[in-house]
């Protein structure tokens, strides 16, 4: 049992924060209704919203589902001003496209043909990271940090950067 949970959280994650629960009115809102409410820094908003668009969707707290970043939007999830930035951060689980080739590449090598800030990348990265480990780009699984490694996604320098603490961990 221990071996396919623990397989299972390579796969598929640990899930990540998907709001904020107040004990003492017992509610629940989400990370940018809490934004807007003035109970978490807009830093924190930001890295938390970005750490679940980075696995692939944001949370609707409210009705436990998994949407698009295009879907949060709409359904108000989040708001319009996020959209762009929250965009990109899911592109890194959907994968990038090279505006060349056309071909689907991985965060790292849209980072390296600068299509993406290489901050951005390792705060995604990162995030990803916390939630259960790198998402293959073309398989959608989560993986160790070492075996993403050893499969190329990214070099020596960001597997060194990836090993150390991070803020975006400390949240998760």
């Amino acid at each position: 049992i221990m071996e396919i949970e623990t397989t299972w959280k390579y796969l598929y994650g640990t899930g990540c924060i998907a709001g904020i629960h107040i004990p003492s009115s017992k509610q629940k809102l989400s990370i940018y209704q809490a934004l807007k409410k003035g109970l978490i820094s807009p830093e924190v908003a930001r890295s938390l919203l970005e750490a679940q668009a980075a696995t692939g969707f944001i949370i609707d707290p409210m009705k436990n589902d998994r949407l698009t970043v295009d879907e949060a939007v709409r359904k108000g999830v989040v708001g319009p001003e996020m959209h762009d930035r929250l965009l990109s951060a899911e592109r890194a689980v959907t994968g990038y496209r090279d505006p060349y080739s056309e071909q689907k590449i991985s965060l790292f090598q849209a980072m390296k043909k600068d299509l993406i800030p290489s901050e951005e990348a390792l705060r995604l990265l990162d995030a990803q990271l916390a939630t259960g480990g790198i998402i293959d780009p073309y398989l959608g699984f989560h993986l160790p940090l070492e075996i993403a490694y050893q499969r190329g996604y990214f070099n020596r320098e960001t597997f060194d950067r990836l090993s150390e603490p991070s803020e975006i961990r400390s949240y998760i």
